[in-house]
């Protein structure tokens, strides 16, 4: 990696050492001033954009800039911050059929249900804000489907489910967040630079370290604190590192998670308790029974074929019989290691992101045995990490996207930003790239998450331009997380962000969101391997349409 330092040197004066930092903080915060700008409204009233920086995607941030208080939009909450009764509660919700119950509802049709939030003391909600998720259930089918929820800003809201199979359906509901807990993970993310730091390792000639702590701002590490500057000449990524006593900023070589900051009071701290955080409402709606259409069973999936741009219904597929069937296309299963293989012969595919898509890889290794693990002798806990099959010329690889990176030690040599990998790749027909971004940047502002984007955004585009016949995926980030830290609300917005960065662009969307759910299994930031399984299919459905 090619790296610029600005370092204060413990041997130069006080004026030298000032300047300096002067140089540092005046860089970054006109930096951090533009996308504070378009952090989270305080109103439902849009802001115009602020000024646009120049950038190799100008067009797409520009519209970011614009769009980003729309696509991140939530009702407030207002009032009763003191009352945790009167924040909504799962045990008192109820919702009902939107219309009377009838015998039997006919395949292809909708089930629509009204949602009464209420409080601790049963009491209606008159404002909007709760984070809920609804699922329609086939528990002897493992069938499931997400249902949308409306948020209709009054305390009530609209549950919709596609009738997908016949047979009997069950509705559930999960309040995963309150309200005001949302109100909690919003003030969060639009005042907190960060909730967490990273170490950054320096070592000497000699061997002897320094761990000094590192972020995205130079703003966290106080005003008197020397710094180093890094910044990545492929992305623009900007990096710092407190700097050590002795040893020089260009001896940075390893990199790891820090510690996780206090951010929340004592009565936030009750509004994000567990036992107010991902609960089921109680049943309010019995079993429906769901009745065949001209002797089918299920809603026949698109007879067109996976291809990236494809447009993405809402939802874009569910559950039955344990495998995922695409609304958007004619999503395929591939059962064996010899279909697997089969599909992936002759390609050569790069995953960069998370440890969800490392999970990817892993599974690909272990249901193919024939892709054989290739000793790189500098395997880390973000990789690089690579597998072949010389037989039917099949190359994967993976490896974790650059810092912000919450890891175990690794290499600072080993963390490319997904610019660098991108730009270094030829593409062509053969060539499969899968991004996995999103759950490491749920700990800062979504400004630092419009800046990665728009730097990717700009990589993809360019190499679609050279070789159009390249196939992209952006998998979307899954459910899991219930903390200030990486709660499933702010991976929702996260994955607006992504919709929106890669709208117009010739790739294909892998829905993690939905994927992880859709049926009744605990939710986990790594889904268990029937998860994973479905994922993969729907990539492979990608490289091989038909």
């Amino acid at each position: 990696m090619s790296n610029k330092q600005l370092q204060a040197s413990k041997n130069s004066s006080v004026t030298q050492v000032k300047w300096h930092k002067i140089v540092v903080l005046g860089l970054f915060t006109a930096i951090w001033v533009l996308y504070y700008t378009v952090s989270w409204p305080d109103s439902t009233i849009p802001r115009p954009p602020g000024p646009r920086p120049a950038h190799k995607s100008p067009i797409f941030l520009s519209r970011a800039l614009a769009n980003l208080t729309h696509l991140l939009y939530w009702p407030l909450t207002p009032g009763h911050r003191g009352d945790i009764l009167a924040s909504t509660s799962p045990q008192t919700s109820t919702y009902h059929l939107r219309s009377p119950a009838r015998a039997s509802y006919t395949l292809g049709s909708y089930l629509e249900a009204i949602l009464v939030a209420r409080d601790h003391g049963g009491r209606p909600k008159t404002h909007g804000g709760d984070l809920f998720r609804a699922q329609l259930l086939g528990p002897y089918l493992s069938a499931g489907v997400p249902g949308d929820v409306q948020d209709l800003e009054n305390g009530t809201y609209l549950l919709s489910f596609p009738l997908l199979w016949a047979g009997r359906a069950q509705v559930q509901v999960r309040l995963i967040h309150s309200s005001e807990a949302v109100g909690v993970l919003r003030r969060i993310w639009r005042e907190e630079g960060a909730t967490v730091d990273f170490t950054g390792y320096f070592r000497g000639p000699t061997g002897y370290e320094e761990n000094m702590t590192c972020n995205v701002n130079p703003l966290l590490f106080g005003e008197e604190e020397a710094i180093c500057y890094y910044k990545d000449e492929d992305s623009g990524e900007l990096w710092f590192c407190a700097q050590p006593l002795t040893l020089p900023c260009d001896s940075l070589v390893g990199h790891s998670a820090g510690r996780y900051w206090n951010v929340t009071t004592p009565h936030e701290d009750a509004l994000l308790a567990w036992n107010l955080t991902d609960k089921v409402l109680p049943q309010s709606i019995g079993p429906v029974l769901v009745s065949k259409k001209r002797n089918r069973k299920l809603v026949s999936s698109p007879e067109q074929p996976c291809y990236p741009g494809i447009p993405a219904p809402k939802p874009s597929g569910f559950y039955y019989g344990q495998v995922w069937r695409s609304l958007a296309c004619s999503s395929r299963s591939f059962p064996t290691a010899d279909s697997i293989l089969s599909c992936l012969a002759g390609h050569i595919v790069h995953m960069m992101g998370d440890s969800t898509l490392r999970q990817w890889w892993e599974y690909l290794r272990d249901t193919a045995p024939s892709l054989k693990p290739v000793d790189l002798h500098t395997i880390h806990h973000s990789g690089p990490l690579m597998a072949v099959d010389t037989t039917r010329g099949i190359v994967l690889h993976w490896r974790a996207h650059s810092w912000p990176l919450r890891s175990l030690r690794t290499p600072v040599a080993s963390l490319h930003s997904v610019v660098r990998e991108l730009a270094g790749l030829a593409g062509g027909r053969h060539t499969v790239v899968v991004l996995g971004l999103g759950a490491h940047f749920t700990t800062f502002p979504p400004s630092i998450f419009v800046r990665r984007l728009a730097g990717i955004r700009a990589a993809v585009m360019a190499l679609l331009a050279r070789e159009p016949s390249t196939l992209v995926v952006i998998k979307l980030a899954n459910t899991g997380y219930k903390s200030v830290y990486g709660s499933d609300w702010f991976t929702l917005q996260v994955n607006r962000l992504l919709r929106a960065a890669f709208s117009g662009v010739r790739v294909a969307f892998v829905d993690a969101w939905e994927m992880t759910s859709s049926l009744p299994l605990p939710d986990n930031i790594h889904p268990v391997k029937l998860i994973v399984r479905n994922e993969v299919d729907l990539l492979l459905s990608f490289i091989c349409p038909t």
